[in-house]
């Protein structure tokens, strides 16, 4: 792919708009193509349609099904000029910083009542409770799933039966908090819940009504264009502590038709708890979708890694959680281990880029006597970051949740997607919380930003407008060993999450200064490179996501004085240098991938791959395929490789987060803000990241693969397992085969010699 703007500036001329909007509308017969069903990717290959580098514009046209169609070829300023095949997304002038940004909406916790029931969601008339094995009670399905037939019936929960998918320790941690969502297609929100008064939301009165547009002034997005956690805006917030045990369920409310997409995301999910220490059965791995009318029970035991074996009888005030009084519960597990900051996504095989962009992606706050989040309380434990004081844990006053992501939309103001960009896509609108660049009313204090990286394959760069210092605090949502201050933050990969401090106080009421992006995309390979503060300040650049993208307004003093603190000294590495190393395995992340399955459920062709322990060719994704299976209860340490060609992956490894023994073969490299405990490891191109993982407490197939997401989508994944030291577990796994009428399962497609 050439080194080209990947989008038309707005004020290219009428003649080239037009050829770029001819080129897109030509290239959407296939990508709604695809995306419907209609053919398939081995399909478009034998057409010549597609390559590893994107779609082709051969004579005959970009669409199978509309021989007349032409697109540019390159030389004609159209969309072979734009690796997108996109112009710029319309109507955005004059809108900057002019809508305030909104605070997440909180997503009500529900608590048992009488006989230890929860009031949950009918589902035909009937109420259903979690059960520690997956409600295979019938239920009519819409006849589009089942072929057009009206005797065909499916479970309501898509969760895969029986002992092997049943909730790990369900008796021992059963659900204390259940939280009800529904993944659907794009509507009005009427019950905004930011938990914290309108004054400090920037003015948003949340009684008014919230239509799904990225601002004011811009389109309402329709039904097929975006779906969101129950279909609203702003994004959704989950909140938890340590020793509360989450019964997540989610509802799957997206259309029975697949056909009803707008040309992209698929209407199967599966969720991931990002970064979560729990049972694989609750982990969204990529094979155990479900369906439309279904919904899937998560369980979150909210537990400290290494609770099996570590602190097993609670006896350390700091391995602990509030107690809503003031006080503090112990628990079981290391404290070291304790996380803050997580985020929950779709994770469909094939489809995860298309399913997160287009709406399928939250944040879970998890507090602990840690991070409790009450600022006031100072009980020795309590690190007392900023946060607020009315509430005994999980105050937000001061506490905010940001999700940054870079959207497109069409001609007619619907966000769009192009599922054939397999280097990654980029957009071309900065967005904040889902809002086109906003502002936010601050006051003269501290507060933390819990920063998301929720974009399909953009990286970014944050900074002051002033240059002025940030504290970093965490990232991946493990509080550091000790802060780390910054005038820039290091460049932010995909799914990488940056916990960080701003002080208000140095600034005078009525002063503004803004967020600024300094990292500057040509295509979704990875960075071009990194802009000084005063060229991405010029407006200059042809990123049009470089420069300011959010306003701070300092609006006015404090009412109370501001009691939090930034300690030298926050939470440690866990000291795993007496535990002795089971294993080490090499994973290289490269183009060129190869198939050598051919199961048309499990297995995939796509330009990426993985190849494991230097062994044999690098290989598509196959979630049927085990690559690696520790051994419960070991410690090994795992050398991922980019393989080259000026591609940058962040990897992300599920279940058992990790901490950076070397880059390029040396401690020297890893700086400051990656020596705390992580889940996403950059991989730099042609560099290398070793690491060392412990495997405890929980069982189950878990995966690996690349957080560019078009990447993973595109065969950059593989799937590996830890038996749970015995129990319901078999060794191998069968793999899961999901269908409207109920979950199946087959045996391994392949075992790799190295896995066990």
């Amino acid at each position: 792919m050439s080194e080209r703007n990947f989008f038309l500036p707005w004020n290219a001329s009428k003649a080239r708009l037009k050829a770029a909007e001819d080129a897109r509308k030509n290239r959407m017969e296939i990508l709604k193509a695809y995306s419907q069903g209609q053919v398939t990717r081995r399909d478009l290959i034998k057409w010549g349609l597609i390559t590893t580098g994107g779609v082709l514009a051969p004579i005959g046209g970009l669409s199978p099904f509309v021989g007349s169609m032409r697109a540019d070829q390159g030389g004609g300023g159209g969309g072979g000029n734009i690796p997108t095949g996109a112009p710029p997304s319309p109507g955005l002038v004059g809108l900057e910083f002019s809508q305030p940004m909104p605070r997440f909406d909180v997503l009500q916790r529900k608590a048992p009542r009488q006989q230890g029931l929860f009031q949950l969601e009918p589902i035909n008339g009937a109420v259903y409770q979690p059960t520690a094995q997956s409600n295979q009670t019938l239920q009519n399905l819409n006849p589009a799933l089942v072929g057009g037939r009206t005797d065909q019936f499916g479970p309501i929960e898509g969760r895969p039966p029986g002992a092997i998918w049943a909730h790990q320790r369900f008796s021992q941690f059963p659900p204390k908090i259940v939280v009800e969502a529904s993944q659907a297609p794009a509507q009005t929100n009427f019950v905004y819940n930011p938990t914290v008064p309108s004054s400090l939301n920037s003015g948003i009165d949340p009684t008014q009504a919230i239509p799904l547009k990225f601002h004011p002034k811009l389109p309402i997005q329709g039904p097929q264009s975006v779906w969101t956690f129950n279909g609203t805006i702003p994004p959704k917030l989950v909140q938890a502590r340590y020793g509360e045990p989450v019964l997540f369920r989610h509802h799957n409310k997206l259309p029975f038709n697949r056909s009803q997409n707008g040309g992209f995301g698929t209407n199967t999910i599966s969720t991931h708890e990002h970064n979560g220490h729990h049972g694989a059965e609750n982990d969204g791995f990529t094979g155990a979708y479900f369906f439309p009318g279904q919904f899937y029970d998560y369980h979150w035991p909210v537990v400290l890694g290494g609770w099996t074996s570590f602190n097993t009888a609670a006896t350390d005030a700091k391995a602990s959680t509030p107690d809503g009084s003031g006080g503090l519960i112990k628990v079981a597990g290391d404290w070291h281990e304790t996380m803050s900051t997580h985020w929950f996504h779709d994770h469909m095989f094939s489809f995860t880029s298309q399913n997160v962009y287009k709406g399928n992606a939250a944040m879970f706050n998890i507090y602990s006597g840690l991070d409790r989040g009450n600022e006031s309380i100072n009980d020795g434990v309590n690190l007392r970051l900023p946060s607020g004081t009315s509430k005994d844990w999980g105050n937000l006053d001061y506490d905010v949740n940001i999700l940054l992501a870079d959207k497109a939309w069409d001609a007619s103001g619907q966000m769009y997607f192009d599922i054939f960009d397999f280097d990654g896509f980029l957009g071309d609108v900065m967005t904040v919380n889902l809002a086109y660049r906003p502002y936010f009313e601050v006051e003269r204090r501290k507060y933390r930003f819990r920063i998301l990286n929720a974009s399909v394959s953009r990286f970014f760069k944050v900074c002051l407008s002033d240059g002025s210092p940030m504290i970093q605090i965490a990232n991946d949502g493990n509080l550091f060993p000790s802060p780390v201050t910054l005038t820039q933050l290091d460049e932010q990969g995909i799914a990488e999450r940056y916990d960080i401090v701003i002080d208000f106080s140095r600034y005078a009421v009525g002063q503004k200064v803004w967020m600024v992006n300094l990292c500057e995309h040509q295509n979704g390979k990875k960075p071009a490179g990194d802009l000084s503060l005063a060229n991405a300040l010029a407006g200059t650049s042809a990123d049009p996501c470089v420069g300011k993208f959010l306003e701070f307004r300092i609006v006015r003093d404090p009412a109370q004085p501001d009691q939090s603190q930034v300690p030298a000294t926050m939470i440690p590495n866990p000291d795993l240098s007496n535990i002795p190393v089971a294993r080490e395995r090499v994973f290289n992340f490269g183009s060129g991938g190869t198939q050598t399955t051919l199961d048309p459920v499990t297995s995939y062709f796509g330009p990426w791959g993985i190849k494991t322990d230097n062994q044999g060719s690098t290989l598509n994704a196959d979630y049927g395929r085990i690559s690696a299976a520790p051994k419960y209860g070991t410690r090994e340490i795992w050398t991922l490789q980019n393989g080259g060609g000026g591609w940058d992956h962040p990897i992300h490894i599920h279940f058992e987060e990790g901490q950076i023994l070397a880059r390029n073969g040396s401690l020297s490299n890893v700086p400051a803000w990656e020596r705390g405990r992580k889940d996403v490891y950059r991989l730099r191109p042609s560099g290398s990241v070793t690491i060392t993982m412990q495997f405890r407490d929980w069982g189950g197939m878990f995966m690996e693969h690349c957080h560019n997401t078009v990447h993973e989508d595109n065969a950059m994944l593989l799937r590996w397992e830890l038996d749970d030291s015995g129990g319901a577990f078999l060794r191998p796994l069968p793999t899961p085969i999901p269908k409207p009428q109920g979950v199946t399962f087959i045996q391994p497609d392949d075992i790799l010699p190295t896995a066990y």
